[in-house]
């Protein structure tokens, strides 16, 4: 009887070896995960601001290209209707003057 107690004694004694064990790597393993999730965020975070970063850079060339062609075209018409008042200015004046006696 005895060594039956002896040999459930070990059991137990082996079982809980197993089971601390068991506890161990479970705890080593949500470690690792951690630790891996928190590698993931990180390069995660890093890719997306790199991407954000990029198209922020895009976007302000964009930007930049568009005021230069609306300036180029501001002063393009604004060249046409100076030269259109040099040439025509006197004919705005008589046009007016016109308008302004029929009254």
């Amino acid at each position: 009887m005895d060594k039956v107690i002896e040999k459930i004694s070990d059991i137990e004694s082996a079982a809980t070896s197993i089971m601390d064990n068991a506890n161990e790597r479970k705890k080593a393993f949500a470690k690792k995960m951690e630790e891996n999730t928190a590698a993931f965020d990180s390069d995660l975070e890093a890719k997306t601001n790199k991407k954000i970063e990029a198209l922020r850079t895009q976007m302000e060339v964009e930007m930049n290209r568009q005021l230069e062609k609306q300036l180029s075209d501001s002063k393009r018409i604004l060249t046409t209707l100076e030269k259109r008042y040099e040439e025509q200015h006197s004919q705005y004046v008589e046009d007016l003057f016109q308008t302004m006696i029929k009254e």
